[in-house]
């Protein structure tokens, strides 16, 4: 939803979710609003001006200035960033969710800074081991690349060693992909994860706990509690929460089918190790929410299928 200014009316544009609409337009009187959500896309913290020669009330009006968007419907666009409420005072620092890229099986491709994901055995024999590449037809055996989430206070002014609160620590995790791509594997390939649900938009939501879906949410090892990582380093610099670990499987329509890639993609030039190769491409996300924080972020991701060998890369 959105508060839009009126010359001095506030005017509540209000948009029901995919659930929400179904439930209004089954007029038996299950329609009713229990949850709801705040946030601040819009808004740029950082012009909040605590210099302004004209006084403190001057301070935040930049802030105060900024047009809001108006609601629109589609859930994967509407609000990136909600807003979470904190009952404690005490807290200098908030847990956040951040991307490894620190192990090369969690790197992500440097000439395109994604993850590139090949979702066919003629794509995959393009490939020889090159960091950020994810093999989505064959993403159990022998791949070892994989993407990882890292969750915890990202400070140095407290040691990795300094025991992270439990109501700071992210016991479930929302991941949302477009179904119509992939689907989550788990980070030791032996299977998919069971999809939530799917909406209107195709967008299919996971629903991964501690202590249930323990191979993709797992506990930061001891090890990787300290400054000394062993080579295989922890993404937070402080206090360390969980950790999230997946794989891609890619769809059968991109699998045995150019069609998504040619109304959706485009082409694009590589060498992955197995000379300059043309191939076809799709750009897409996959959103992370933690469950107890609410700190969402987005991994890009592109889905490659090969289609000849070319020159010039």
């Amino acid at each position: 939803m959105a508060f839009l200014d009126n010359s001095g009316d506030i005017i509540l544009d209000a948009v029901l979710t995919d659930t929400g609409r179904h439930r209004l337009a089954m007029g038996d009187g299950s329609f009713r609003i229990t949850k709801f959500a705040l946030g601040d896309d819009e808004i740029n913290y950082g012009l909040y001006d605590k210099n302004n020669a004209s006084g403190s009330a001057y301070y935040d009006l930049n802030i105060l200035q900024t047009p809001v968007l108006e609601a629109f419907t589609n859930n994967t666009s509407l609000m990136k960033s909600k807003l979470i409420s904190v009952p404690r005072t005490n807290l200098l620092y908030l847990p956040i969710l951040k991307v490894n890229t620190l192990m090369p099986a969690t790197q992500m491709y440097s000439n395109t800074e994604s993850y590139l994901v090949l979702v066919d055995n003629d794509t995959e024999g393009k490939y020889s081991n090159e960091a950020g590449v994810l093999t989505g037809e064959n993403p159990g055996g022998s791949a070892k690349n994989f993407i990882r989430v890292d969750q915890g206070l990202d400070t140095t002014d407290l040691p990795p060693t300094f025991p992270l609160d439990a109501d700071l620590v992210e016991t479930q995790y929302i991941v949302e992909i477009d179904n119509r791509f992939a689907q989550l594997y788990t980070p030791e390939g032996n299977g998919t994860a069971k999809v939530s649900f799917i909406d209107d938009d195709q967008i299919a939501s996971y629903y991964l706990s501690f202590n249930i879906e323990t191979q993709y949410v797992k506990t930061t090892p001891n090890a990787l509690k300290t400054d000394d990582d062993g080579g295989a380093d922890n993404a937070i610099d402080g206090p360390r929460g969980t950790i999230l670990e997946f794989k891609l499987k890619a769809s059968i329509d991109l699998n045995s089918s150019t069609f998504l890639f040619t109304q959706l993609g485009d082409e694009v030039k590589y060498d992955l190790g197995k000379g300059c190769q043309n191939f076809y491409y799709i750009d897409s996300i996959i959103r992370i929410s933690g469950a107890t924080t609410g700190y969402r972020i987005d991994i890009p991701v592109r889905f490659l299928k090969w289609k000849e060998a070319t020159t010039g890369c």
